[in-house]
């Protein structure tokens, strides 16, 4: 379907017909599971909204959940002022003209007591990225204007202290809708930009007088529309990167600035990256106590997962002529690890441009926010993705893998953002499809508020399926690559036919519909005993190496018959 506007102020009562009556959808016909405490079985429901905080005074464009349970979100800082104040020392300057500004454009979050403080960016961090070190320091990179060089740290801290800092060393190119993944040498590789076809890396390495060039990103590129911005960058088991961007992806070597081979295109016409917007994860890396003859251990399969976008020429349509033409309805799924990798594709309930894709604890998929129409832009998508949709990617019968959720009240458009937290909700903010704040933008106005979406398995009634983590046999919640592990549970009611399995998930950088660098490794369970009458442990192997998981902070979750514990934070370090 194609909505066309001659008037963009004229799709008012349309779009608000479209989006909320159409695509706002029952879900007692998508779900046939109910509650039976008899069978030991979890209950299965759409979710639920939770409405957080109605404004935190700025739009929740970039995320990232940090490893002492606050979460730092950040805007733009050349939209004007923001809804809400700097301590009264504070002030900054804005850009080339330099005008004052004492407005908040970042805050940091508290998960525990659901409040919030201002923070003091001083240089534009629009459509900027980021990735988390192994010491739990954020880096962000790039922005525009006099941001877009600029390398800014955020050190997590127990008080009040802690801020943002600008280092004095600039990126060697602009980053502007570039994208970041962490390495497992602890470096942070950055790829792209806005008419910028090369890769470097932080810290900078003293060898390299430049940054490196990638042919690929510039044969990715389509004249007037671009949609190889913030390319999908995944840290495989191997230690290769691999790189999506537009339709194409290829496996690529960045140690020694090698291309190692070029993966099939992903079929149909649609576009998947910015500004044709889609989403991509890299799905669960599930481990296993297998070894080949020589006793190292074998490397875990990796599967890629694509979905949403818009067609070509669908940002033409939209930006210029006020044509919203129907997104992607498509997945794409590509087991990067096999010899001779194939697309499997499949069909979303309805089409999606613009949502964030997140790995849940359960090791299922959740797509939410969003849009039906357009793209990513200025005023350039209407009918917003009020449901989420759940996808369990081990499901055997492909038609039962999505499964419809409870919609928002709230349209999260261009600029919203997603993240995981360490109690398996899911944090959801942003919104800003316009220039700068406006408030009486109809239907979508400028949005400031923060919401939390339960997943089924947070469900009152699967309370007594919920494991509980006691202790983790460790020093100083550490996991050491090869290292027996064991974690004491408790369970209310253990079901002898669910499984128990242990993850560590990486928090992400969430901007664009992009959680970059978040990973889902499940570690593989040598044995689970009962210790008394609801304790329990759990014996597993930790990662095998640092290209399986990067060292860093992750969250462990303990997971029984489908329903996550909540997480405790882990340090994933050498011996």
């Amino acid at each position: 379907m194609t909505i066309k506007f001659k008037n963009r102020s004229f799709f008012t009562f349309l779009t608000l017909f479209f989006s909320f009556s159409t695509l706002s959808l029952s879900v007692s016909d998508h779900f046939d599971g109910d509650y039976s405490p008899n069978n030991n079985m979890p209950s299965k429901s759409g979710g639920q909204w939770v409405l957080l905080q109605s404004s935190i005074g700025i739009s929740a464009m970039h995320m990232q959940v940090l490893n002492n349970d606050k979460v730092i979100i950040f805007d733009r800082t050349d939209m004007g002022p923001s809804n809400l104040s700097l301590p009264i020392d504070k002030c900054r300057k804005e850009g080339d003209v330099g005008q004052l500004d004492c407005t908040a454009h970042s805050v940091l979050y508290d998960i525990a007591s659901n409040t919030f403080r201002p923070l003091l960016l001083q240089t534009d961090t629009w459509c900027s990225s980021g990735a988390v070190l192994s010491d739990g320091t954020l880096v962000q990179t790039g922005g525009y204007n006099v941001g877009d060089r600029v390398i800014r740290l955020f050190t997590p801290c127990n008080n009040e202290g802690c801020d943002w800092v600008e280092l004095s060393k600039n990126l060697w190119d602009r980053r502007w809708y570039a994208s970041n993944q962490i390495l497992p040498d602890n470096r942070i590789i950055v790829v792209g930009g806005r008419r910028v076809f090369t890769y470097e890396f932080y810290p900078k390495i003293d060898s390299l007088s430049s940054s490196l060039y990638l042919r690929f990103l510039i044969e990715t590129r389509d004249p007037g529309e671009e949609n190889n911005l913030y390319p999908f960058l995944h840290l495989l088991p191997d230690g290769n990167l691999f790189i999506f961007a537009n339709r194409r992806s290829i496996l690529f070597d960045y140690i020694n600035n090698k291309l190692v081979k070029e993966f099939p295109v992903i079929p149909g016409n649609d576009k998947r990256n910015y500004p044709s917007t889609g989403s991509s994860i890299l799905l669960p890396v599930k481990l296993s106590a297998g070894s080949d003859g020589n006793g190292t251990a074998v490397l875990p399969d990796a599967e890629v997962m694509v979905c949403g976008g818009a067609p070509a020429g669908a940002f033409i349509k939209s930006d210029k002529e006020s044509v919203y033409v129907e997104a992607s309805r498509t997945c794409g799924r590509l087991k990067v690890t096999d010899k001779y990798p194939v697309w499997s594709m499949e069909f979303m309930p309805m089409p999606r441009v613009m949502s964030d894709m997140l790995l849940l604890p359960s090791g299922d998929v959740i797509i939410i926010n969003g849009a039906s129409n357009g793209t990513a832009g200025w005023e350039d998508a209407v009918g917003p993705n009020l449901n989420p949709v759940l996808y369990s990617p081990d499901e055997e019968e492909p038609d039962r893998r999505f499964v419809v959720l409870n919609p928002s009240k709230i349209p999260r458009m261009y600029h919203s953002s997603a993240v995981v937290l360490p109690d398996g909700r899911i944090l959801v903010g942003g919104s800003n499809p316009h220039r700068r704040y406006n408030f009486t933008a109809y239907p979508y106005p400028t949005d400031l508020s923060l919401e939390a979406f339960h997943p089924h398995y947070l469900d009152p009634e699967n309370a007594y399926m919920r494991p509980s983590i006691l202790s983790l046999e460790s020093i100083g919640r550490t996991v050491s690559y090869n290292e027996v592990l064991s974690v004491t549970f408790e369970l209310s009611s253990y079901s002898p036919s669910g499984e128990i399995s242990v993850s560590l998930m990486t928090p992400s950088f969430t901007t664009h519909s992009f959680a970059m660098n978040q990973r889902l490794v499940v570690l593989n369970v040598v044995s689970v005993s009962q210790l008394s009458v609801y304790a329990y442990k759990v014996v597993v192997n930790g990662p095998p190496t640092a290209t399986v998981a990067p060292p860093g902070y992750y969250m462990m979750f303990v997971v029984h018959a489908g329903i996550p514990s909540h997480a405790v934070w882990v340090k994933v370090t050498w011996n």
